[in-house]
């Protein structure tokens, strides 16, 4: 992925053509070193494989282009090191890549690519958690209208609406740590997953070769048991949604009409080509386009986790370029939503007046379970539901037919029936789960 507009540079350049062939040399240089300590190989030709393994010394483009005939990047590369070693010790280039296969390189280097992207995926997602638990613990009393289907429903506050996206990303920072633990190990096993070209010594160099990368050896290689990158896709997957609801909530709330809400304004930023009034939420258009785009790419990486065999035929390749996508749109969203979170603009005086725009309805189901004890449920529902047609009808605030309906009156006073029409006074324990909420945050919000 080349569009900068959906990924961070930094990620761009983690998955970049040059990046993915130096982490595979990082693994051949390893691996090279790794067989010498257990007198595999001579150690003198090690050190001029490992030399070699610079990915400055490689035309990455030619061996881009090789990859098509050769069917994966791996074998050109193989070529391309043996080559630059043979020009140096013509016994050292018979070691290059002994015992290892094709997958072994490729998959190994991609382990190294997503370790670091993990890691800053995990820095960002603390970042916007962060900025999301202040604004919540801020807006805590912030009140206003909740909705469901769109439509406006009993008030609720910032502070709880915000505090739910809060425990939402804590849980997945959470799957990222036990599956970055889980899912990043090293891949070796040769041909066919035996390591019988290095008879009985495959585990000395597997744990020889684990150490020098740093990379847990797995029980078994998984050369076709793909569930430890399905998991990191799902994961992400899981992320981006989680980031296209929060996306999705904030653009609602900043449009013109209900206003409640802005994005950080910067020069520059959110401006129309031709509208000079516009201020765009084009944060959540980032995260919103990875929303859409992310869910397809995890169904391709679980299409392409049903392999034959040692070795798949065309559903191993078909991961290579999605997980990488699917990495680079989460951590684009991720920096664009903590940019919002960051410099949320926040409207607590348009949240009142949308609050009032529906002359008291918002307040009916207050006015309803005030009632209930005294005349029962399903008659105040019915008493209510008529009040609030006939205050339609009217185009009259419900407060005011309810003081004039004698079935009201009988059970509550003025006062009482003005008090059910205090928004703050109906948020039930909204500020308890904020507290909740940030209590088991890191940091607390603060």
């Amino acid at each position: 992925m080349s569009d900068p507009l959906f990924t961070t540079d930094a990620m761009r350049e983690r998955f970049c053509p040059r990046a993915r062939v130096a982490r595979m040399l990082e693994f051949e240089a390893a691996l090279a070193r790794a067989e010498a300590s257990v007198g595999i190989i001579p150690k003198d030709a090690a050190d001029v494989i490992a030399a070699h393994c610079d990915v400055a010394q490689f035309d990455v483009d030619a061996i881009d282009r090789a990859a098509r005939n050769a069917g994966n990047l791996a074998i050109p590369l193989v070529a391309a090191l043996t080559r630059n070693v043979a020009k140096t010790d013509a016994v050292a280039k018979g070691y290059v890549h002994w015992g290892a296969t094709s997958q072994d390189a490729i998959d190994t280097g991609l382990v190294l690519q997503l370790r670091d992207a993990l890691a800053s995926i995990d820095a960002d997602l603390a970042r916007l958690t962060d900025a999301l638990a202040m604004q919540a613990r801020r807006h805590a009393a912030t009140v206003l209208p909740g909705r469901t289907w769109l439509q406006q429903a009993l008030p609720t506050t910032l502070g709880v609406k915000l505090a739910g996206t809060v425990s939402a990303l804590d849980r997945h920072r959470d799957r990222l740590a036990t599956l970055r633990e889980r899912a990043l190990v090293l891949q070796f096993g040769g041909a066919v997953g035996t390591l019988a070209s290095l008879h009985d010594r495959g585990l000395d160099v597997a744990a020889a070769l684990g150490n020098a990368l740093d990379l847990p050896v797995p029980d078994t290689p998984w050369h076709t048991q793909r569930d430890r990158i399905c998991e990191i896709a799902t994961t992400l997957g899981m992320l981006t949604a989680t980031l296209g609801k929060l996306a999705r909530d904030l653009s609602l709330l900043a449009q013109t009409e209900v206003g409640e809400v802005d994005e950080p304004a910067a020069p520059g930023r959110g401006g129309s080509s031709t509208m000079p009034q516009k201020r765009n939420p084009v944060g959540a258009s980032i995260a919103l386009a990875a929303a859409v785009r992310v869910p397809g790419l995890v169904a391709t990486m679980l299409t392409a986790a049903v392999q034959e065999h040692e070795r798949g035929l065309g559903d191993w390749p078909a991961e290579w370029e999605t997980l990488p996508e699917i990495v680079q749109l989460a951590a684009g969203a991720l920096d664009a939503m903590a940019e919002v979170a960051e410099g949320l603009d926040v409207h607590p005086d348009r949240m009142r007046a949308n609050l009032d725009l529906t002359n008291g309805l918002i307040f009916a189901e207050a006015v309803q379970m005030a009632l209930a004890p005294s005349i029962g449920r399903d008659a105040a529902h019915s008493l209510v539901a008529s009040g609030c047609r006939r205050a339609i009808a009217q185009h009259t605030h419900l407060r005011d037919i309810l003081d004039a309906e004698p079935k009201v009156t009988a059970v509550l006073d003025r006062a009482a029936i003005a008090n059910l029409f205090d928004p703050a006074g109906y948020l039930g324990v909204s500020a308890a789960y904020v507290e909740r909420a940030l209590a088991r945050h890191p940091g607390h919000g603060d």
